[in-house]
């Protein structure tokens, strides 16, 4: 018997965890050692024996059949969303995360097994799971650079183990973080004072057709009705941008043009004091400076951030740029994994492929976020949106691997933060990759899910069910922030509940003139904060192998503490999913009906927390819907 604390590969070849048969048939070429150090007793790691050096590799682990798991994988290059099943072969490809419920003998419901699986970064090489159709569970590792091609392979997923799966997962990430030192766990990490106020983001209301007059006639219709936000996000539309002569333009409605490349560090014409068209203003008072001064000062703002790309824009900076030559910016065109290629196809992506991407030279990164990060702060700006950054993982050839790049970037990145945001004023977007997140010391608030889609009606509920179920792995590592909704929508007060128990920042993306102010007055308290609770909201202990968009009984219930008591959210995001064959969203049911479930006290994982060591388990329950 090979034992790993409470991790162990049995004479009869099954993995076992805490003695609760995990996988079967395991493969003579895995390695399980334990895992060093304080913590977490039940941890091990998985690795391969005498495994042949290539850039990428898949290795057959053993069999999974017949117990419940949940998993989040990356169906777009940029986002995870959650699967559940029952054997290894509805493992999705890009699995990055992994939980098995397994019982330990007794026959209870209190003596289940929880086991959960990591894969992780070793050297330059990043580790996910897939299944194939003889159940087993896979590991696929891979550098992202045909050069690269040489791994130890002895740390690739860590299992952990225990009977509470959420102290499970979180003691898992803490041992991992022990284990490569790359990242650190939210709980370490300063979180931004915006999450705490109501926000607006300009996105929806304006799409890149944004200018400084937009944001003013915003934040003058808020005013109007008496709720106005605390902080503004200026999103995609401000920035000196344009395409190559030769360039192949990306058309489509309420969308950027993908093929445009950064120029110029400072703001576009449109936040320019007097700006035209073709006339560059050169006086730092009158560029953007102007309008976050004024905005701030009419309107009492707390915070202004603004959006930028991690490259800059989603085509690069331009090599050769005017005032940017010290970038040593140089096109390269990005390859993605093939993992990525069994998911969803993505036009931002193949549009990128095909203009290529100038990419600022890896070692001039820092100094590129620091220029704009100086002259944006120096502006009165106090965060940034930072978009677009798995692409980095497609451009990993010729530099050492995908790792490696990711690990350089966010280096720089979170450096220059730290320099000029001194609130960590940074939300991370498009970065659902394991790359980024075990490379991420201090960012601390991370986009949770795509994007809140207002004209997809399948997009909604699948959005709602997403972001929770991420955030069960990606609240280990950053505040998971939900995105902007629309205050007047059909699904308007569906998105805003979900927000209310979420711990996340609230804001929306209203067109001028278009607000429902009863439905924010119960989100935003009358001097514009918000009462955010105090967790990352992730689905109750009962509702996590269970599959509330597609089973069609399921609710999905969200639960969270305040200073002073629990809270649940209830919905039904029964009806609509992620089509694994069509790979895309689709609305499998038009009218899904009414289901039911029950709300109990134990719902709320750490409620005992607040209730005190007094507690004998009673609770009172008030309900928001039916006022009592």
């Amino acid at each position: 018997m090979t034992v790993g604390a409470g991790i162990a590969v049995q004479e009869d070849g099954s993995l076992a965890a805490l003695g609760a048969t995990v996988l079967t048939e395991v493969r003579d070429n895995v390695l399980v050692t334990p895992a060093a150090g304080g913590g977490m007793l039940n941890g091990a790691f998985l690795g391969v024996r005498s495994a042949p050096a290539a850039s990428r590799s898949v290795f057959p682990v053993g069999k999974l059949r017949d117990l419940r798991f949940m998993c989040t994988f990356r169906f777009k290059m940029w986002w995870m969303t959650q699967r559940m099943g029952s054997s290894g072969r509805d493992i999705p490809a890009e699995t990055q995360f992994l939980i098995v419920e397994a019982a330990d003998g007794a026959g209870d419901e209190q003596s289940a097994v929880y086991t959960v699986f990591l894969p992780i970064l070793e050297g330059s090489f990043r580790a996910v799971l897939q299944g194939n159709e003889n159940n087993e569970l896979e590991i696929c590792l891979e550098s992202g650079d045909p050069a690269v091609e040489s791994f130890e392979g002895t740390h690739l997923v860590f299992v952990g183990a225990g009977s509470d799966p959420f102290e499970v997962i979180t003691n898992a990430v803490k041992a991992v973080e022990r284990h490569l030192q790359t990242f650190s766990h939210r709980e370490k990490k300063k979180m931004p004072d915006m999450l705490n106020w109501f926000g607006w983001c300009t996105w929806d209301a304006f799409y890149t057709d944004v200018t400084a007059e937009g944001v003013k006639e915003g934040l003058r219709s808020f005013e109007k009705g008496g709720t106005a936000p605390k902080f503004v996000i200026i999103d995609d539309g401000w920035q000196s941008v344009s395409m190559d002569p030769a360039g192949s333009a990306f058309v489509s409605d309420n969308a950027a043009n993908f093929a445009n490349r950064l120029y110029d560090i400072k703001e576009n014409h449109k936040f320019q004091k007097n700006g035209r068209k073709g006339h560059r203003e050169e006086d730092p008072a009158n560029g953007l400076a102007h309008i976050v001064s004024e905005i701030k000062g009419k309107h009492e703002l707390k915070y202004v951030y603004v959006w930028h790309a991690i490259t800059g824009y989603w085509g690069g900076v331009r090599p050769g740029a005017d005032g940017m030559e010290h970038y040593q910016s140089k096109m390269q065109y990005p390859v993605p994994s093939p993992g990525v290629q069994k998911n969803e196809p993505c036009e931002a992506f193949n549009s990128i492929a095909d203009n290529g991407l100038g990419l600022v030279d890896p070692d001039k990164a820092f100094s590129f976020y620091n220029e704009l990060h100086s002259y944006l702060a120096s502006a009165g700006v106090d965060g940034v949106k930072v978009d677009v950054q798995n692409i980095l993982e497609a451009l990993g050839g010729g530099h050492g691997g995908r790792v490696r790049l990711s690990r350089k970037y966010q280096q720089a990145l979170e450096a220059s933060i730290a320099w000029n945001f001194h609130d960590n004023g940074i939300i991370c977007c498009m970065s659902h990759n394991t790359d980024n997140l075990y490379s991420s010391k201090r960012n601390a608030v991370v986009r949770a899910s795509d994007d809140f889609w207002p004209r997809d009606p399948a997009s909604h509920t699948i959005h709602i069910a997403s972001v929770a179920y991420n955030t069960v792995f990606l609240g280990e590592f950053m505040q998971p922030d939900w995105d902007m909704f629309h205050s007047v929508h059909p699904m308007a007060e569906y998105h805003a509940a979900a927000r209310a128990v979420g711990g996340c920042a609230i804001y929306v993306s209203d067109k001028p003139g278009n607000h429902d102010f009863d439905l924010l007055r119960k989100l935003v308290l009358p001097d514009g904060s918000i009462l955010r609770a105090k967790l990352p909201g992730r689905p109750t202990g009962d509702c996590l192998f269970s599959d509330p968009a597609r089973d069609g009984k399921s609710i999905l219930k969200i639960w969270n503490l305040n200073a002073h008591s629990g809270v649940i959210g209830a919905f039904n995001c029964q009806g609509a999913g992620w089509c694994r064959e069509g790979k895309k969203n689709v609305i499998h049911d038009v009218q899904p009906g009414t289901i039911t479930g029950a709300v109990r006290g134990r719902d709320v994982s750490r409620l005992l927390e607040v209730a005190g060591d007094g507690w004998n388990g009673d609770v009172v329950v008030y309900s928001h819907v039916a006022g009592r």
